[in-house]
């Protein structure tokens, strides 16, 4: 891999299943066909692509086997590196979507102009993604909902929002 720019993370390793090279994988997408047999992902700090042989859910997770991987050494060697896919290779979003990496390290303020900070991490609710914003007062939660996030600029580097009552701190 050149630049960690060029790829999506689509899933972290986090563990490893069995004697034969299967590793437990976090699914970072809403496309799950990235883990269908054939499909070619690259390994955090390796060069070259892996295609994926087989793929099932367990647990919340998925159980990947990646070519390459005969294992559960091989496989223990990939435990928290994330499985990438070129930019060019994404899924288009829809109109006032975007992907985690283009939101993060986005200025955030009020519709007011008040500054809140730096959207520093997105958190995976079962409901909504909720902004972490750190920022001259502290860390701020949002919701990603339409009543509290009016404006997205990506190219500005600026996300303005509507605070709810009880939103701040």
């Amino acid at each position: 891999m050149v630049g960690k720019e060029s790829y999506l993370a689509v899933g972290r390793v986090i563990g490893v299943h069995g004697v034969r090279g299967e590793i437990k994988v976090k699914q970072l997408t809403d496309f799950p066909e990235r883990f269908a047999r054939g499909a070619l992902l690259f390994v955090e700090g390796e060069t070259s692509q892996r295609e994926v042989v087989s793929a099932r859910p367990h647990k919340g997770a998925l159980l990947v086997r990646l070519s390459g991987l005969e294992d559960r050494n091989a496989a223990e060697i990939l435990r928290g590196k994330y499985l990438f896919i070129a930019r060019e290779d994404a899924m288009p979003l829809g109109e006032d979507e975007y992907y985690e990496d283009e939101l993060i390290g986005l200025t955030v303020e009020t519709m007011e102009g008040e500054l809140l900070g730096e959207l520093v991490e997105i958190m995976w609710t079962g409901a909504n993604e909720v902004y972490i914003v750190q920022g001259p007062q502290g860390e701020t939660l949002l919701p990603a909902i339409a009543d509290v996030v009016q404006e997205v600029d990506v190219d500005a580097g600026i996300m303005r929002v509507t605070l709810l009552p009880g939103l701040r701190l």
